[in-house]
C-alpha cells in the first residue's frame, strides 16, 4: 500500500489533490433550471466517484443545516461514497464543532473510519451561518470557547477508552466509552479549518493537527499570516520544525481549452453565485483570491506558485461544483483537472521538496508510525472495556497512540 495515497498509486509530490463541495442547490442562471434535492445529492455521488476515476485523492463536503444547501449529514454521504470507491479519501470541508455534540462526532466519524477502511479524515470548523447556533441550542457569542472546549472533549474521547469529563457547555461524562473505538486504535486525522481566526490556527498547532486555510475568499497575505502563526506554534509545542506542520489550502477553478471560452462560460455562474454573486467583478475576485478562470496551463501556473506563498504543503482542494453549474460541466472540469492539471502539479510541487517535509496524512501511514510492522490495537468488548454503566477498566494490553491532551488549558494566541 502506498502511504501517500492510502490505497495505492504513485504520488511523487507527497501531496493530496481533491475537490470540496459546499452542497448548494442553485438555479442554473443560463437556463433557469434548479435541480431537485434528490438530483443534486445523486449528482454529488457521481461527482465523487468520477473524482476517483480521474485520479484525484480526496472528496470533501461541507455541513449545512439551511437552504440552499443540502448536506446536513456528511457522514451518511461520505459512507455512501466510500462504499462505491476504492482509493478515494472522504473528508469534510467542515464538521461543525460548535453545534454538534462532540460525543456524537466521536461516534459518527469513528464509524465512518471503520466502514471506509480508514479512507477518511475530517475538518473542524465553526461554519459561516450564524442562525445555526440557536437552532441547536447554542449561543454564537460563545462560538470560540465552545469550539475549543468541544474539541478538547472530542480529542479525549478518541484517545481514552473510559472518559470522565466536566466542562461548561454540555453535561458531564462519568465512565463513558464512545463506540466504536477508532480503527486500529488510531483516531481519525483532524484538520482545523479557518478563514479568519488565529485562535483556530493556535488550536491546530497545540494538538499537532492539520491546519486548512480555506483561502477562497480573501487575499493571500491574510492566509500567509495565519499559516505562519500555525507553523511557528506547531514547532513551539514540540511537534516538529515549522516546515513539518501539516497545511491544506482551498482553491477554485473553471477551465476550458481557450481562456476566453472559460471566462465567457463561467461569468453568469460567478455573477449569480450564492456566496459572492452580485459583489466584486470576476476579474477583481480572481486577482484577490485563488479563483482561476482560464486554460489548464493558467491553473497550473497559478497553483504551482502556491508553494512560493505558503511553503510546502500537503493538501490542495478545489471547488468546482457550485453556483448552478450543470453536472455535465462539473464532470468535464474533473476530466481536465485529473487529466491535464493535477499530474503536472504533482510533479511541479514535488520538485526540490525537502525530505523533512511530511507527506499528506493517511491512515496507513499513521498506523505504520505507531505500530511499525507489529499488530494493531483492535477494540474488543470484554473486561478490558468500559461499558458506560459500571465504568469498567480501560485497555491495559496495548500502547495508546502518541498525542497530547488539551484538557482545560486555555489556548494562547500570541505569535
Amino acid at each position: 500500500m502506498d502511504q501517500n495515497t492510502g490505497r495505492g498509486g504513485a504520488n511523487p509530490s507527497g501531496m493530496q489533490f481533491g475537490i470540496m463541495s459546499v452542497s448548494d442547490i442553485t438555479a442554473d442562471p443560463t437556463t433557469g433550471v434548479t435541480p431537485s434535492e434528490s438530483e443534486r445529492i445523486r449528482g454529488t455521488l457521481t461527482i465523487a466517484k468520477h473524482a476517483e476515476e480521474v485520479g484525484l485523492d480526496v472528496f470533501a463536503i461541507g455541513e449545512h443545516h439551511n437552504p440552499p444547501f443540502w448536506s446536513s449529514s456528511p457522514t451518511t454521504t461520505l459512507a455512501a461514497i466510500a462504499a462505491q470507491t476504492e482509493r478515494l479519501i472522504v473528508s469534510t470541508s467542515t464538521t461543525l464543532i460548535t453545534t454538534n455534540d462532540p460525543v456524537k462526532i466521536a461516534e459518527d466519524y469513528a464509524m465512518l473510519q471503520h466502514v471506509s477502511d480508514g479512507r477518511m479524515d475530517l475538518m473542524m470548523g465553526r461554519g459561516n451561518t450564524g442562525p445555526v447556533y440557536p437552532w441547536f441550542g447554542k449561543d454564537i457569542r460563545q462560538g470560540l470557547p465552545l469550539a475549543i472546549e468541544s474539541y478538547a472533549l472530542l480529542h479525549k474521547l478518541w484517545r481514552e477508552d473510559v472518559v470522565d469529563w466536566e466542562g461548561t457547555f454540555r453535561t458531564a461524562l462519568q465512565g463513558f466509552t464512545a463506540t466504536p473505538r477508532p480503527l486500529d486504535g488510531i483516531p481519525p486525522f483532524v484538520w482545523h479549518g479557518s478563514i479568519r481566526t488565529p485562535e483556530i490556527a493556535e488550536q491546530a498547532a497545540y494538538y499537532g493537527d492539520g491546519f486548512f486555510a480555506n483561502n477562497i475568499f480573501w487575499p493571500k497575505e491574510h492566509y500567509q499570516r495565519l499559516i505562519e502563526l500555525y507553523r511557528q506554534r506547531y514547532a513551539h509545542y514540540g511537534h516538529g520544525a515549522p516546515e513539518q506542520a501539516i497545511v491544506g489550502l482551498g482553491g477554485q477553478v473553471f477551465m476550458r481549452a481557450s481562456s476566453q471560452d472559460a471566462v465567457n462560460e463561467f461569468r453568469p455562474y460567478f455573477d449569480n453565485a450564492p456566496v459572492y454573486g452580485h459583489g466584486p467583478s470576476m476579474e477583481d475576485f480572481t486577482e484577490m483570491t485563488p479563483l482561476t478562470v482560464g486554460s489548464p496551463q493558467q491553473v497550473i501556473d497559478r497553483y504551482a506558485a502556491m508553494r512560493d506563498h505558503f511553503g510546502d504543503y500537503q493538501r490542495q482542494l478545489f471547488l468546482v461544483d457550485h453556483a448552478g453549474l450543470p453536472l455535465k460541466t462539473v464532470l468535464e472540469q474533473l476530466d481536465i483537472l485529473g487529466g491535464e492539471v493535477v499530474p503536472v502539479l504533482r510533479k511541479e510541487l514535488g520538485k526540490n521538496r525537502p525530505d523533512s517535509v511530511p507527506d499528506a496524512p493517511t491512515h496507513a501511514a499513521r498506523v505504520a508510525a505507531v505500530y511499525g510492522d507489529g499488530p494493531t490495537r483492535e477494540a474488543r468488548p470484554g473486561v478490558n472495556r468500559g461499558d458506560n454503566l459500571t465504568a469498567g477498566s480501560p485497555y491495559q494490553d496495548a500502547p495508546a497512540p502518541a498525542g497530547s491532551a488539551f484538557g482545560a488549558a486555555a489556548i494562547r494566541t500570541e505569535a
